[in-house]
């Protein structure tokens, strides 16, 4: 059995326990009696953000557990004063999303002091020993996906090229963005240097450690947009055509999008190769009309799955599975992770995988 389906296997069988052992004379679980869990999520502007918080909220309160959500309107201060908040509301355990991963050690000193177990959520908390878990998705191989995509779509290893590339990165606060990056580049780096792909903006990172130089801030899809506008403007003013796109994600995809559409180009004809990440609803739609090529999807419900099994296993006063114990060093300690797999998806698998799967509506994307 794999270790996913261990423990999620742990997770039911522990959830029907505690469901009898709960259960008053009249059948009813009171709400609370499982434990109390704080989650903070970074903002609603993204979609993904919004299922995953409302998600783990309803399969823990379903459980019996208490569940605050809190969402910071991605204001770090924000999530620090409503972290703050759900500790001296008694919270068990904290499930964090972080906004900046940086700033967070003296809310978890806080949390530290009153015997409460953290965990991070998706997102690294660096800078402070008291992260207890992570759970989230590899994030490097998210990267090496998009990396691979391109590369096997532009058939790089035998096309004579050269190819224009137009990278992308994403939020220079977001831990997870560096191993986006990293991922792709590792990739990609070796045909930049060799001349196989060239990036008239210059905008092309001489190494893993430059990747914060083209972040977008808070991913924003009009940040990139207007990114893409200037280096359209700037460096592709003679006839030059974009021939790929590096996004990291749907949002910044979607912004890319249409800067390109603004700029004339048209899917089926001149449109670059771009790549996303999450499965959101709006980039699917894209990809079916031919204006994203791919989205590296993470079905966020595993990983609220995940989540949930850790929590369940704590409160029964066991140690969480995990399957990683030496990649996310946040400066202070190597945090114990849970790594879940991404995988592609194309147009044609948008039948197949999100929608067969529950994970979107057809009518969602126009189906």
């Amino acid at each position: 059995m794999s270790m996913t389906k261990k423990i999620l296997a742990t997770a039911s069988a522990a959830a029907i326990l505690l469901g009898l052992a709960a259960c008053s004379s009249d059948g009813g679980a009171p709400t609370g009696e499982a434990g109390s869990v704080g989650i903070s999520m970074p903002t609603r502007s993204l979609e993904r953000w919004i299922n995953d918080g409302e998600g783990l909220k309803a399969k823990l309160e379903d459980a019996g557990y208490t569940a605050d959500l809190q969402y910071a309107d991605d204001k770090a201060d924000t999530q620090i004063s409503q972290i703050q908040n759900q500790i001296a509301g008694g919270a068990d355990i904290l499930v964090i999303a972080a906004i900046d991963g940086e700033l967070l050690a003296p809310v978890l000193e806080e949390a530290k002091a009153q015997d409460i177990t953290v965990i991070a959520y998706d997102r690294l908390i660096n800078g402070s020993e008291n992260v207890d878990y992570y759970a989230t998705f590899d994030n490097y191989k998210v990267g090496q996906l998009q990396g691979e995509f391109i590369r096997d779509t532009l058939d790089l290893d035998n096309a004579e090229g050269p190819f224009n590339l137009e990278p992308f990165a994403g939020s220079p606060d977001d831990n997870n963005a560096k191993f986006f990056f990293s991922g792709a580049w590792d990739v990609l780096l070796p045909y930049v240097e060799s001349g196989k792909l060239v990036v008239p903006s210059g905008k092309s990172p001489k190494s893993n450690d430059e990747w914060a130089s083209i972040g977008i801030l808070g991913w924003k899809s009009d940040a990139a947009q207007a990114e893409l506008d200037n280096r359209l403007a700037s460096f592709y003013n003679g006839g030059e055509k974009i021939d790929v796109v590096l996004s990291p994600n749907d949002s910044l995809a979607q912004g890319i999008s249409a800067s390109l559409r603004s700029a004339g180009y048209t899917a089926g004809t001149d449109w670059p190769v771009l790549t996303g990440q999450d499965g959101d609803k709006a980039s699917v739609v894209n990809i079916l009309a031919g204006e994203q090529s791919m989205t590296v999807w993470k079905d966020t419900r595993t990983l609220g799955d995940v989540v949930f099994g850790f929590i369940e296993a704590i409160q029964a006063g066991n140690e969480p599975e995990i399957n990683d114990t030496e990649t996310y060093d946040n400066g202070k300690k190597v945090v114990p992770a849970f790594l879940i797999t991404p995988e592609v998806v194309v147009k044609d698998d948008v039948q197949t995988k999100l929608i067969d799967s529950g994970f979107l509506k057809a009518s969602d994307v126009g189906l």
